[in-house]
């Protein structure tokens, strides 16, 4: 318990430090996570301060960790170009012009899957999307909650599957699996639930129109998202698929006059920094975690988590239940994938689960947490540019609770069944 304790002070620092400020994000990530880490170092016994350190620095250092932090520069790099060239507007007239006429709920949900698997980002989603969807509510008379409900369930489809996502570069990093593996994995219980929140989107949006007025077209400025979105899904590795979606976007914007050569290259730094923060929490979070082990906190959590497995449905349910109690613990689902993701591929190999299934469960479950609770960023931003409050859009968000309920028939059922073992 004390080699755990790490993590409690975390969540103290965290969650205690959020209550008094009444914001969940006034207290800094990179804060707490260094809290924790000071603690984890001064609790580890019988090791000069030289060796803890050491310790600390080779869990920060991991191959797994410094891949993650190699992804993430790139990913933010490629983000903030595509954004700059006009890659999300022209995304967003795109699937706008599409959406044919009576289908604009269906439609807008599509929409928002589309652009939140290209740009890999569930926040960038709803901030593209939500003032859309608060000008057709406005023009339509559509119910507003409703259709900015729409925008987020779309934006948490992406962040779950996209390439480019942090959720997904963590899962699969942390469980030792390909991308596209995961992929394949994890559309099986996604693509469903999107069907199933599409029907109900037809059913009431038959008599919404489409918005007579959409921007021009400039379909060339897509090219870098569907680039990246084909080579990752044909298996590229995933930093030579960033790096092409980095030289796309900067060639086009080039040509196209969207910027100059130092302008891209102030977008691309602009976008690197902008990742800083999830590198810092990625380091600490790896050393932290490697004090944890070193301790034997590791081996503790997971014979108390799984004493009363039987057998890899129980495995499944416990790695759920491990990313969601971080995820309400954090309010974002990337960190709790950073703070779980370990342990998870700890109980994986120990009871046979498949790592392309850990990753998948890890990423769907940590998304059904954080599209539900109202103290999120996306449901906060959501809710902020439509001007209402995280409640009333609660109970219009099908998509996350479809996928919730997918996902744990997909364990009971042991689905998809090719990657079984029992």
């Amino acid at each position: 318990m004390l080699a755990l304790s790490p993590i409690l002070v975390f969540m103290a620092v965290y969650l205690a430090g959020s209550l008094l400020a009444g914001d969940f994000y006034k207290v800094p990530l990179t804060t707490a996570f260094l809290a924790a880490s000071a603690y984890a170092v001064c609790i580890t016994p019988r090791l000069k301060l030289k060796e803890r350190i050491a310790i600390f620095s080779r869990g920060a250092g991991d191959e797994n960790m410094m891949l993650m932090v190699w992804i993430f520069i790139l990913a933010g790099a490629f983000a903030q170009s595509a954004k700059q060239m006009g890659a999300i507007d022209a995304t967003v007239n795109l699937t706008l012009r599409m959406l044919p006429e009576g289908m604009l709920l269906p439609g807008l949900f599509l929409a928002a899957c589309f652009i939140s698997l290209s740009v890999g980002t569930s926040v960038g989603t709803v901030v593209a999307l939500t003032p859309v969807a608060v000008g057709i509510a406005e023009q339509t008379g559509g119910t507003l909650p409703l259709i900015v409900a729409i925008v987020v369930g779309g934006a948490f489809f992406g962040d779950n599957l996209s390439f480019i996502s942090d959720t997904t570069i963590v899962a699969t990093q942390t469980q030792g699996c390909r991308m596209n593996d995961k992929f394949k994995a994890n559309i099986s219980i996604a693509a469903p639930a999107a069907i199933i929140a599409l029907v109900i989107y037809i059913i009431l949006g038959r008599s919404i129109e489409v918005p007579s007025q959409v921007p021009l077209l400039e379909w060339y400025k897509v090219i870098p998202y569907v680039a990246v979105l084909v080579l990752a899904l044909v298996g590229l590795n995933v930093l030579a698929v960033l790096a092409i979606g980095i030289l796309l976007a900067g060639g086009i914007g080039i040509c196209c006059g969207s910027f100059d050569a130092m302008s891209w290259m102030s977008a691309m730094g602009e976008g690197i920094l902008g990742m800083s923060e999830l590198i810092i929490v990625t380091l600490l979070a790896g050393g932290m975690l490697a004090l944890i082990r070193h301790n034997g906190g590791i081996d503790y959590l997971i014979r108390l988590l799984t004493r009363r497995i039987s057998g890899v449905r129980g495995a499944k349910f416990t790695i759920a239940l491990l990313v969601i109690l971080a995820d309400l613990c954090t309010a974002n689902n990337t960190i709790a994938l950073i703070t779980v993701g370990p342990m998870a591929r700890d109980i994986a190999d120990r009871y046979g689960v498949d790592h392309r299934v850990s990753a998948s469960l890890l990423d769907t479950f940590s998304c059904f947490a954080q599209g539900l609770i109202p103290y999120g960023a996306q449901l906060l931003m959501a809710a902020g540019l439509a001007a209402i409050t995280p409640f009333e859009i609660i109970g219009y968000l099908y998509y996350p609770i479809i996928l919730g309920v997918i996902a744990v028939l997909a364990i009971l059922f042991n689905f998809p069944r090719r990657y079984a073992k029992a």
